[in-house]
């Protein structure tokens, strides 16, 4: 008997299926669209992620501002604060570092001298009445990190990226930034008129230890280390960082002395603190002391905010829209400074280098959102992407994490942080000293060379403020 011929239409079960897995492969490729296995892709990927981070920025656009996101909020203007500005000049330049890529370099250029203010300390007009110590402190690290990793110099009559980071770490010493209450430490606020000058935070005195840790071996200058130590020793005493687990806490208000902490855990805030003790380890060519904070911090931000193998943030990531806009960008800067600990603190390799890749193929694996199918989102560790929309921004702290943590996938194949010997960047005697409330210092005593005169710089500075009274402004 004759067969019969196959029909040419497939039944509904078979369709189903064949659609069914059809979808599975399309959502399959958006799953992978960042590939992240070999170097050639980790590159290819940032540069995709750094392209499309930079669509959020309108400083390099005509009438617009250099240096700013969107914002501040207050004003209606955008999601952003001024201080989130000076973090994507440091993702940029950190990207530019490890991909090699200067697509940007012009653009974080201009944004990065743009802010400077006229004292070149990072203290502009616009932004001097509501600023906060981290505010400021966030642009001085960036300029840190463009003379740590030898990032082109800006033209010779502008500001350098050394006397930058000096201007900042000059005007936050300075009496004027502290007081007796709670036994020292900055106050998150810098005016007395904002609200917050009441609260003295973590965060704050992390930027300045931080800022000091790095600007002490950069220029292998004691003052900076001394200030550092002091500040550490003020954030363990008042009880910032707990004594038995190593908890990293938000801070406290002066009128109660500091001690009704808020004990919300952010991820930067602990991340900074292990960031500037790596720094004091380096410096102090590998101190028990140092080693015994840089490997207990650890401990701590992988017990505490990689606990299902991708960055966390602790205090808000359970209730989807609960982050504000400036914890929405904080995976990103835990991501860069953990990779630079591995730098400065080798040991940390081992364990740092595995969380850091995990977490960044949790971040790829749910970029799969807008238009295009690559828009990243803030929630890693479920696997999916979630609308930016949920958490009412417009998702550049989102994007500005992942690309942190593609491209700090390439920390091992970067050169050594530059120091006063190898890298570029002038110091400035001057630095600082002219804004307001802040003590001349002593006319350096010679020109010298490069190195030889910024270390001049410290030390003038060192005797300027021998005289300050330590629990005036010790951290």
């Amino acid at each position: 008997m004759a067969r019969s011929k196959p029909s040419s239409r497939r039944s509904p079960s078979r369709w189903l299926a064949t659609l069914l897995a059809t979808t599975s492969m399309v959502s399959s490729a958006q799953a992978v669209y960042y590939k992240i296995g070999t170097d050639a892709e980790i590159k290819e990927s940032a540069r995709t992620l750094a392209y499309d981070l930079m669509l959020q920025y309108k400083g390099n656009q005509t009438g617009e501002i250099p240096g700013i996101l969107p914002g501040p909020p207050t004003e209606h203007k955008g999601d952003y604060y001024w201080w989130e500005g000076g973090a994507m000049m440091g993702t940029y330049i950190d990207y530019w570092f490890l991909t090699g890529d200067p697509s940007y370099n012009h653009v974080i250029m201009e944004g990065m001298l743009h802010q400077t203010g006229p004292n070149h300390d990072y203290m502009p007009p616009n932004h001097t009445a509501s600023l906060g110590n981290d505010d400021q402190g966030f642009w001085g690290m960036s300029a840190m990190l463009a003379a740590e990793n030898k990032f082109p110099d800006p033209p010779e009559d502008k500001a350098q990226w050394l006397a930058l980071a000096q201007g900042v770490w000059v005007t936050q010493a300075n009496p004027d930034r502290h007081d007796g209450t709670c036994g020292g430490g900055l106050r998150w606020q810098v005016p007395p008129t904002n609200m917050g000058y009441n609260y003295k935070n973590t965060i704050a005195n992390a930027c300045f230890f931080d800022l000091g840790a790095r600007l002490a071996r950069y220029t292998f200058n004691q003052t900076y280390a001394d200030y550092a130590s002091e500040n550490f020793q003020w954030l363990w005493d008042v009880g910032y960082i707990d004594h038995e687990d190593w908890r990293v806490y938000d801070g406290g208000h002066v009128e109660a002395n500091c001690t009704d902490i808020n004990k919300a855990q952010f991820s930067y805030n602990a991340a900074l603190l292990l960031h500037g003790s790596a720094f004091m380890y380096n410096y102090t060519n590998g101190s028990a002391l140092w080693k015994d904070r840089v490997d207990n911090l650890l401990d701590g931000m992988k017990r505490d905010f990689f606990a299902d193998g991708a960055a966390f943030e602790l205090p808000c990531e359970g209730r989807k829209g609960a982050c504000t806009a400036d914890m929405l960008s904080f995976k990103g800067y835990v991501h860069r400074w953990l990779s630079t600990v591995t730098k400065v603190a080798p040991h940390t390799k081992p364990i740092i280098l595995p969380m850091l890749r995990k977490s960044a193929e949790a971040a790829v694996k749910q970029c799969t959102g807008g238009e295009t199918g690559r828009k990243c989102g803030f929630y890693w560790t479920g696997g999916e992407y979630i609308d930016v929309a949920v958490d009412k921004t417009s998702g550049a702290g989102e994007a500005m994490s992942v690309l942190a943590a593609v491209s700090s996938l390439l920390i091992e194949k970067t050169p050594d942080l530059a120091n006063n010997i190898t890298g570029t960047s002038r110091g400035d005697p001057n630095a600082g000293s002219r804004s307001r409330g802040v003590i001349e210092p002593l006319e350096p005593i010679t020109a010298g060379d490069r190195a030889g005169a910024a270390i001049l710089t410290i030390l003038i500075l060192g005797i300027a403020i021998s005289t300050w009274g330590w629990m005036s402004f010790a951290e």
